[in-house]
């Protein structure tokens, strides 16, 4: 299960950035996953709820936004969400595309006291 190390470097984060502005209590915590992190959200809430219990986040609510999949043709520009694993462009069928968005995880923000 990957989401545990995945959750525990981002409430490390939120926990350091919390204690360098002196917020006693986290209250949400929004994250954004792509889907080619293959991270699956119930794990890592199940992950946070776990691993922030002794900390200031313990009551914090975890708000998870999925990022799908997006590429961009190289040929004729389009941008799309691909079917399945088929990656080559819907319009002029170029295989020579790049991926825009769906590999993302980051914190997009936390709230607290």
């Amino acid at each position: 299960m990957h989401e545990l190390a995945l959750v525990r470097g981002i409430l490390e984060a939120v926990l350091e950035q919390a204690e360098t502005y002196q917020i006693k209590k986290i209250e949400k915590v929004k994250i954004v996953v792509g889907e080619m992190t293959s991270a699956m959200p119930e794990a890592l809430q199940f992950a946070f709820e776990v691993l922030s219990r002794d900390t200031s986040a313990r009551e914090a609510v975890l708000e998870i936004e999925n990022r799908p999949v997006k590429l961009i043709c190289r040929d004729c520009h389009l941008v799309f969400t691909p079917e399945g694993l088929k990656y080559s462009c819907p319009q002029c069928i170029s295989s020579r595309t790049d991926i825009l968005e769906g590999r993302e995880l980051f914190v997009e923000y936390f709230e607290g006291e």
